[in-house]
């Protein structure tokens, strides 16, 4: 028996627009609540540590429940599982944006937490599903745009709404301003997503969901509360504990595919150089990205006394390089497409190295430093682009919601560990040094990891294996490889 990989379906107009709304929503509220902390704090008498979980408690969920996400969308159809998260992602901004308490506030961003990771997966599944390879990069192209301008437009859209005090809701807009887009998007896509039928309906994977959730957990808890806390013993215990939980997954994983079960994640796919050095790559270039958002808010604000609206706006440059950078990968010839994401690291790091020469020679002014953002936000976008077509080429349809969870998660953990690390490097250096200073050592350090990312994205992108044999099937988990098609190409995204 042979198991064939399913063409793509047609789209529709205005598809990838619907789909477009979860990035951008989910990616705009992991940042806009941080503008809003001293606001609440006032009008809720929250403490220090409330606030920080109303931040903290939507990335946790976030982050744990993104490839269980794209797993029930496998099993329950993409289209429900987005209608279903973009729904419950409205109704908890809507409680967020209403909430009398801060108890409230913080139960409502873990489950707004949790309804972005059940739609966001999703998108990457619809693209691999209605676009052929040579469509897809397009495609993907504007799915890398929606998560960049979604991040710097919380921070700048919180800044707006709280400056404005609409009606003297103070930071309370900033959660309802997300409800009338997901009614919009709602009835859009209730009309122009295709229905979908769950091609594996099979139960879900319980436990690689709780041991890969535990696993998650001990990643991003303690590096979310770890810097406020000072690091304190504790939060050691978990971080160390996670690579065991991680290997405890795998081990769960295969022992699932091997009783003919369907697993969470079909672990084997990600031991493929083309895939395995690709996610790392991903997840070195998210965790410069998103630390430079932290700290660079911080040095602008804290450092220099301008406002978050001035922090946002700076950034625009950078969001503009970044849209311009997804778009020109489909002009290219194909012989060139696997070489763009390596010159993509090397100009963001070029980059992080001149913004670290010129703060620390003091002569880093607004202007230039808004100058500066234009190659860094190309090399971002050439880099995250290209990583993620990449990763959509080098494994078949039928693996599209392994390859949308997982990429989409070590995106998050990558995130997670940058603002962590970077942060916890820059603010321990303000104690002694001025915050110039402070910045230009660790825009250093975002450059000299940069350079190291070159080394995964040349392996990912570089890897050939025409004789490569794919992981077993959902559909026959014990099959014989053998009789399986191997599949796209990773680079052209064609059947060798």
């Amino acid at each position: 028996m042979t198991t064939r990989t399913p063409a793509a379906r047609p789209q529709r107009p205005g598809l990838l627009w619907v789909l477009l709304a979860a990035p951008f929503l989910a990616s705009a509220d992991s940042t806009i609540a941080n503008v809003a902390t001293p606001s609440i704090r006032h009008d809720l008498g929250a403490s220090g540590s409330d606030v920080q979980f109303v931040i903290g408690g939507y990335l946790v969920a976030y982050a744990v429940l993104l490839i269980t996400g794209a797993r029930l969308g496998q099993t329950h159809g993409y289209k429900r599982l987005f209608l279903a998260g973009l729904a419950a992602f409205g109704a908890t901004s809507l409680v967020d944006g209403l909430a009398p308490d801060i108890t409230v506030l913080i139960v409502m961003r873990v489950l707004q937490g949790a309804s972005a990771a059940l739609m966001l997966p999703q998108v990457l599944t619809g693209i691999q599903l209605h676009y052929e390879p040579e469509r897809r990069a397009h495609a993907i192209g504007l799915y890398t745009i929606a998560l960049s301008v979604g991040a710097v437009a919380g921070q700048l859209l919180g800044g707006v709404l709280i400056s404005a005090n609409i009606a003297g809701a103070s930071w309370r807009p900033i959660f309802l301003v997300n409800v009338p887009i997901c009614l919009l998007a709602l009835a859009a896509g209730a009309r122009v997503l295709p229905l979908d039928d769950p091609h594996d309906r099979s139960r879900l994977d319980l436990p690689g969901v709780a041991v890969l959730s535990l696993a998650v957990l001990c990643v991003v808890v303690p590096l979310t509360i770890g810097p406020d806390s000072g690091w304190s013993a504790w939060t050691w215990v978990p971080l160390a504990a996670a690579i065991p939980t991680f290997a405890c997954f795998v081990i769960v994983e295969r022992r699932t595919l091997a009783a003919g079960r369907t697993p969470l994640v079909t672990t084997t796919i990600l031991t493929r150089p083309a895939i395995g050095w690709g996610l790392i790559g991903l997840a070195g270039s998210s965790a410069t990205y998103f630390a430079l958002l932290f700290t660079l808010a911080q040095y602008l604000q804290a450092g220099l006394g301008h406002s978050a609206l001035f922090s946002g706006l700076i950034l625009l440059p950078w969001v503009a390089a970044f849209g311009l950078a997804g778009q020109t990968r489909r002009y290219l010839p194909a012989r060139l497409l696997p070489a763009l994401p390596v010159a993509g690291v090397v100009l963001l790091a070029v980059t992080y190295l001149a913004i670290s020469a010129s703060v620390l020679a003091g002569g880093l002014s607004t202007p230039l430093l808004a100058v500066l953002f234009i190659p860094g936000g190309f090399g971002l976008g050439t880099v995250f682009t290209g990583l993620l077509g990449h990763l959509a080429n080098s494994a078949s349809r039928e693996h599209a919601p392994d390859i949308s969870g997982v990429s989409t998660t070590t995106s998050q953990l990558g995130a997670s560990i940058g603002v962590a690390g970077f942060g916890t490097l820059y603010l321990t250096l303000t104690t002694n040094h001025t915050p110039g200073h402070a910045f230009g050592i660790t825009a250093l350090a975002f450059g000299a990891l940069t350079l190291l990312v070159t080394i995964p994205t040349y392996l990912a992108t570089h890897t050939t294996h025409p004789k490569h044999q794919p992981a077993p099937t959902r559909a026959s988990p014990v099959q014989a490889s053998a009789d399986i098609p191997p599949d796209p190409d990773p680079v052209s995204g064609t059947t060798p």
